[in-house]
């Protein structure tokens, strides 16, 4: 499985959308701030709000984009259907 995920730090201000192939590996690497001169690192964007799956690269891939291209005010509707409180999905995907 693909993941597309959206990360937001703690405020909900500045968020963050990627795509990967081992969602927990890969939050697990934004909170670990491995990068501090990364854009996650920069603006501690931590926090899992959003994710769905996919068997395809290709679809993940374009999907991301899409999630990407869209005004912040359609990325907010995205996440609040699933997560209308903006909780932190980490802990569900940790195991």
């Amino acid at each position: 499985m693909y993941y597309v995920y959206i990360l937001a730090n703690a405020t909900n201000v500045a968020i963050y959308t990627g795509v990967t192939r081992d969602l927990f590996l890969r939050v697990s690497q934004h909170r670990a701030h491995l990068d501090p001169n990364s854009y996650t690192a920069r603006y501690h964007i931590t926090k899992l709000v959003y994710f769905e799956a996919t068997p395809s690269i290709r679809a993940a891939i374009e999907r991301e984009k899409q999630i990407k291209s869209w005004p912040r005010k359609r990325k907010n509707a995205l996440i609040c259907r699933r997560n209308p409180s903006w909780a932190d999905l980490y802990e569900t995907i940790s195991g």
